[in-house]
């Protein structure tokens, strides 16, 4: 594998120290690096559990991986060292970890009081959940989130998107980069207490304001953004293929109706919920008729707010996509690319995952530990060089 490229984007000049973890606090951490942060994401020494090869694993891409043993003191003291000159410390360990290993945040934050120390847990750092294990279905569970997603029988899993990187990463995000912003006038750093129940429960807030309202009901299937409305789901074509609807406006919904010859005097009003069972059917039988890219070309140039759902092997090479630049190419293998767009600083992937332990020797150096310092490090086990 090549050299992680230099940085650039509108984080650039940024450093961050990242304490291995999985899912959200690497996502987040993958994202500040394409986005021009200088992230040097710390492993231990073999890498642990990998859910994927270390090769394929996406979400380390685009920075420097050094190995070192934490349990060590030698090993802790060079954490410490990288958090003198860092602006930003992530971790995604259980509350209570990096404490016992002398890296917690009054420890770092006592040696570089403009430090953002970041952490990302599933239920946050106090609570009577605190320590308990958990992933993402667990804590959507607990925000009403799960239980509104589904078909009226049962919740349907919305893979790991909605706490783990939703509720996780982006609210990690966020208060990174508020509590870098804030910085700027106070001088001092900060703990960021990143909670995917917390975020998860953020993502909600329209829907709960839509219940409190009156206007939404405590079920599956039932309202106008959970597959209840005809007008917002997903039907069957002829292939046994998909398409998405989502016709919610009066001007929409009749673009809809005319691009399946359907008399919307026989179908009745858009808003009568009564009549929602029969015009699902109606709808439903239309689709069937013909395949699913069939009536992608028919919608095509309309403001029906009908498109295609496609597989995830179909998707890269859709024309807007596709335009757009949206997924970019790794070894044969589509992956997204940064987002969002920036005009004058913009993102940029800056190569593929690295090996747990595969750039110590020159990351550590990069970050200004003296090369016969590393040395002795590694003679000592303190920290590894992979390959």
């Amino acid at each position: 594998m090549t050299a992680v490229q230099p940085p650039t984007g509108p984080l650039a000049g940024i450093r961050v120290v990242e304490l291995a973890g999985l899912g959200p606090a690497p996502y987040a951490c993958m994202l500040l690096a394409e986005l021009g942060a200088d992230v040097i994401r710390v492993d231990r020494p073999g890498g642990g559990t990998q859910l994927v090869p270390p090769e394929r694993e996406a979400l380390h891409r685009s920075r420097p991986s050094v190995a070192v043993d934490l349990k060590l003191p030698a090993g802790r003291d060079v954490v410490l060292r990288l958090v003198d000159s860092a602006d930003v410390l992530v971790e995604g360990l259980r509350p209570g970890v990096t404490d016992r290993l002398g890296l917690g945040p009054d420890t770092c934050l006592a040696r570089n009081p403009r430090l953002v120390y970041a952490r990302m847990t599933g239920w946050g750092q106090d609570g009577p959940l605190a320590a308990r294990a958990g992933h993402d279905i667990n804590y959507l569970g607990l925000t009403g989130a799960l239980h509104a997603i589904g078909t009226a029988d049962k919740p349907v899993v919305p893979l790991n998107i909605g706490a783990d990187f939703g509720g996780g990463s982006m609210f990690l995000l966020v208060g990174i980069l508020a509590a870098l912003l804030e910085r700027g006038t106070s001088g001092q750093g900060q703990v960021v207490d990143a909670a995917m129940v917390d975020g998860a429960s953020s993502l909600v807030t329209m829907i709960y304001g839509l219940l409190g309202a009156g206007l939404w009901q405590d079920r599956r299937a039932a309202n106008l953004l959970d597959g209840g409305a005809p007008f917002y789901d997903t039907y069957a074509c002829a292939d046994g293929r998909h398409v998405a609807v989502g016709a919610i406006e009066p001007q929409f919904h009749a673009q809809l109706l005319a691009g399946l010859g359907i008399d919307p005097e026989e179908h009745g009003r858009q808003d009568d919920v009564a009549r929602w069972p029969e015009q699902r059917k109606t709808i439903a039988g239309v689709f069937a008729t013909r395949t699913r890219d069939e009536w992608a070309a028919a919608f095509e140039g309309t403001d029906a707010c009908v498109t295609p759902v496609l597989g995830l092997t179909e998707a890269p090479a859709h024309p807007h996509l596709a335009a757009r630049g949206t997924f970019t190419d790794r070894g044969g293998h589509p992956e997204p690319a940064p987002a969002p767009r920036f005009s004058r600083t913009p993102g940029a992937v800056r190569g593929g995952p690295r090996t747990p332990g595969q750039d110590t020797r020159a990351g550590l150096q990069a970050w200004g530990l003296p090369a016969e310092e590393i040395q002795e490090l590694l003679d000592a086990g303190a920290v590894v060089q992979a390959g």
